[in-house]
């Protein structure tokens, strides 16, 4: 019997988003599910993110686009991050069609599209296209309520209290 796919959201303003996605990959793994993560708006070559390093050695295919964002990168426009945007929805449909994966996980790509990089038909779009027995599991704030509604299953992940408030910084094996 075929699995069906579903569509996660992981969305809110709490901390917790990505580390609930890098968990179901974790338990996919674990029943032998060939899985890909996709990320945006990252840039691992300035930033080390401890769940890349794991991922590889479990053998995920990661992928990232649009690797910068004008928050943290002033000199980038906004043009050139949306440009990277659809590269990465290309990419996407792209690997929809090989069908190759169980499940795909693409980390902050709600963030493009709540800061205007990609459009909501786009996203939209690219959920209609995607195989029937992938599970299919986006991330990141900005969660409209049209693909909430489009999608099977969604967390808020409301923060309630961090320690970023207390002026605490990133701390390796934790944030990242």
């Amino acid at each position: 019997m075929e699995r069906k796919g579903l569509i996660q959201i992981y969305t809110g303003d709490g901390k917790g988003k990505t580390t609930s996605a890098i968990g179901l990959i974790v338990r996919a793994l674990a029943y032998n599910f060939k899985v890909c993560y996709i990320y945006f708006h990252k840039e691992p070559k300035i930033w080390e993110y401890g769940e890349h390093k794991i991922l590889k050695i479990l053998g995920v295919d990661i992928f990232g686009f649009a690797k910068t964002h004008p928050h943290f990168f002033k000199n980038i426009s906004k043009e050139e991050i949306r440009k990277e945007c659809l590269e990465g929805l290309n990419f996407i449909k792209k690997i929809f069609q090989e069908n190759k994966y169980d499940m795909i996980i693409l980390d902050e790509i709600l963030i493009s599209l709540r800061d205007g990089f990609l459009e909501e038909r786009e996203i939209l779009e690219l959920l209609d296209s995607k195989p029937k027995n992938l599970e299919l599991v986006l991330t990141g704030r900005g969660a409209t309520d049209v693909l909430i509604e489009k999608a099977d299953l969604v967390s808020e992940i409301k923060k309630i209290k961090h320690p970023y408030d207390k002026k605490i910084k990133r701390r390796e094996g934790i944030e990242y």
